[in-house]
This record gives C-alpha cells, sequence and structure tokens, in this order.
C-alpha cells in the first residue's frame, strides 16, 4: 500500500561525522543529554557559537560544544545558509522534546525550504525572516512535515489542528473586520490546506477539500486523492499543459472522463479571467484562488466520487510517469512516507517506541513528490 506525498527526498544522504561520548556514565544512559551534547559539537564543526542560554556551566551543549572545539580548532567547516537553521531547529526539537528526524533533513535540505513568499500571507520575506515550522503539530520534524511560513503566521499555526483552523476560518468570515487572530479568512483557508496536506485523512474527507494551497516545495501530501487534485492544478502552470492533460484524460475510467472535463472547464476559466498572468508568482495565486469557487469544488468532488481508491493508484502511478515539467516528482510507500514523523507518539520523542500507532483508514494510493529543479 502507498500515499500521495508531494515531497521531494530523493538527495544523497552523507553519513554523519562521528563525535566522542562524554566520559560521565550517566550522561551516556541519558539520550537527551547524548542529543544536546551531539549539537553542540555541531555547532563547534560548523565554526557556530551556540545560543547563551545553551554555554551555562555544565550544559550538554557547551560541553558538546567545547569538545568539538578542542577536536576541530581551526579545522571547520564553512557554514552555508542552510547551517544555522538546521542547528536552530535541533535545538528548538531538543528544548521542546520532539522528534527530529536527522537522515533526510539536513542543512541542504532545509535550504531547499527558503523561500521569497510567505504561501499563506503571501508577502514578502527578507532574508532570515522566514520560520521553518511543523505543518502536522501532532508530527515532529521531519522531511515533509516542514514549511517556511512569515513569523505572524508561524505564531498562529502553533498547536494547531485541521479542524481548528477551519473553525477559526469560518470566525474570519463571520468577524466584521475578516480578522482572527491577525489573519484573514482567506489566509486562514490556506493555512487549513497545508496543514491538511500533512495530516493523514479518510478518503472521503480528502476529497471535498478545496485546494486553496498549493504544496510548497518539500512538503509531502499524505491523502492521494489531493495528490491528484495538487497534480492536476499545476499542470495549468506549465507550458504544454494541454497534451499532458489530454494524456491524463485518457488513462481516466472512461465513467469519470466527462466529470473530469467538466472539471478543467470550470477551472481554466478562473484562472484567465483576467487574461493569462504575465509572471508565475501571480498564476500560483490564480490557480490557488480558483479554487474559492464553490462550482470548482462542486465540480472537483464529482470527478473524486467517480474514482476509486484503485483508480487514484493508478493514476498516480502515472502521473509520475507523465511528470510536471521543470519539477522532480517521485513516489513514496505509505511507510515510507511518514517514516521519522513520530505520528503515534504526537510527534514527541518520550516513548515513542512503545507508543500505540495512530489509527487512520489505510490509503492504497502512492505518495507523490514535487520539487523545483
Amino acid at each position: 500500500m502507498a500515499q500521495t506525498s508531494f515531497a521531494f527526498d530523493e538527495l544523497p544522504v552523507t553519513a554523519p561525522v562521528g563525535r566522542p561520548r562524554p566520559a560521565d556514565a550517566a550522561e551516556i544512559a541519558d539520550p537527551s543529554f547524548q542529543t544536546g551534547y551531539g549539537i553542540g559539537w555541531d555547532h563547534a564543526r560548523h565554526g557556530q557559537v551556540p545560543p547563551p542560554r545553551h554555554l551555562l556551566p555544565g550544559h550538554p551543549v557547551r560541553q558538546g560544544w567545547q569538545a568539538g572545539r578542542r577536536a576541530f580548532a581551526r579545522r571547520t567547516l564553512a557554514a552555508h545558509a542552510g547551517v544555522p537553521l538546521w542547528l536552530g531547529l535541533r535545538l528548538e526539537a531538543w528544548e521542546r522534546n520532539l522528534a527530529f528526524e536527522e537522515l533526510l533533513v539536513t542543512p541542504r535540505f532545509l535550504a531547499q525550504l527558503v523561500t521569497p513568499r510567505c504561501p499563506v500571507a503571501r508577502e514578502a520575506l527578507a532574508a532570515g525572516q522566514g520560520r521553518v515550522v511543523r505543518l502536522n503539530q501532532a508530527a515532529g520534524y521531519a522531511a515533509g512535515n516542514l514549511v517556511m511560513l512569515s513569523e505572524r503566521v508561524a505564531k498562529v499555526l502553533e498547536g494547531l489542528d485541521l479542524a481548528t483552523a477551519q473553525a477559526t476560518a469560518a470566525q474570519a468570515r463571520a468577524a466584521e473586520d475578516g480578522l482572527c487572530q491577525q489573519l484573514s479568512a482567506a489566509e486562514w483557508d490556506r493555512l487549513a490546506t497545508l496543514i491538511s496536506l500533512a495530516t493523514p485523512l479518510a478518503p472521503e474527507q480528502a476529497a471535498t477539500l478545496p485546494l486553496r494551497a498549493l504544496p510548497p516545495n518539500r512538503v509531502r501530501v499524505l491523502n492521494p486523492v489531493q495528490g491528484l487534485q495538487a497534480w492536476v492544478t499545476l499542470q495549468v502552470e506549465l507550458d504544454g499543459w494541454s497534451q499532458r492533460m489530454n494524456r491524463f484524460a485518457t488513462l481516466l475510467p472512461e465513467t469519470a472522463r466527462p466529470a473530469f472535463r467538466v472539471f478543467v472547464g470550470g477551472l481554466l476559466p478562473r484562472v484567465w479571467q483576467a487574461g493569462r498572468p504575465l509572471d508565475a508568482q501571480t498564476l500560483r495565486e490564480r490557480l490557488e484562488d480558483a479554487w474559492c469557487d464553490e462550482r470548482v469544488v462542486r465540480r472537483w468532488r464529482r470527478l473524486a466520487q467517480a474514482l476509486s481508491q484503485a483508480d487514484i493508484d493508478r493514476l498516480l502511478d502515472s502521473a509520475v510517469t507523465l511528470g510536471l515539467s521543470g519539477r522532480r516528482l517521485c513516489g513514496h510507500a505509505q511507510a515510507a512516507a511518514t517514516e521519522g514523523w513520530a505520528l503515534g507518539s504526537r510527534g514527541r520523542v518520550d516513548d515513542v517506541a512503545a507508543a500505540t500507532p495512530v489509527q487512520f483508514r489505510p490509503m492504497p494510493c502512492r505518495k507523490l513528490s514535487t520539487a523545483s529543479v
């Protein structure tokens, strides 16, 4: 079985450099101490200084940093833009006792999350202004669950789940000023969509959701029907979309083809109603805003209802073959898609091994992954 994930994990894996262990036997037996010690060591390895609060005497981060300074002296590695972000996220996860998946979440991986524009607030992010956060707050810091948002949006995401985000969007629409917790209804809708992409949902629920935000780079779309929804929508961004759509239509069950044509015929006029956008950012926003139209959502639901889970599985395999021009697209098996997310312990390090796995309906489809090249 597999799921759908727009995640982009075909990165080379670099084996971690070995580090000495602390000398005290009690400290060696304490996993939390070892983690902090390793974070301090990696600060020294890259010539970085930990925050002052971690430099108190006896602090595990300080001990690792001091040991690293002695070991590396002036033979440190260059710290590119992703390194401070990587070290800061590891410290954040360690302080909050949350799982951090170290194999794929590397400095290079995090550097690919940096974006000049917040996908929720649609405001420019100057260098150093964005904040990398977990979309699924019941999961750890892992590949596919991380995105860069503006500080304003990141603050309200803390502890938020999909149902709460959807309810808050409704409150914002009912408010006189159209705001709730400093976000507009449209911003809440986009945030709720991003949360839904990284949240395992029942197929029936996932099929009803509008795609108010397209998947940012390296975010995994866990729900197969949303993966199909994103793939079809993203085609309109690219040259040759008409030919790919026609090829895709031939892969649909014959009974679903009329619903597909009606859906595409409803989506395109709303994207191009003021003329074809001249820049990629405006086109992307038009594609997202087209999903505000209830007719587009209603036509999508009819199409989704005409497809079985087996149909979606087959179509997503075909989508990987058809690809997205200018992007990498890959699939992930169901178990691999959320590996390292610590869903069974709601993202926490405590009792990860002994925790009962989260129960949700299995989705027999492929996960897709897309990444800008």
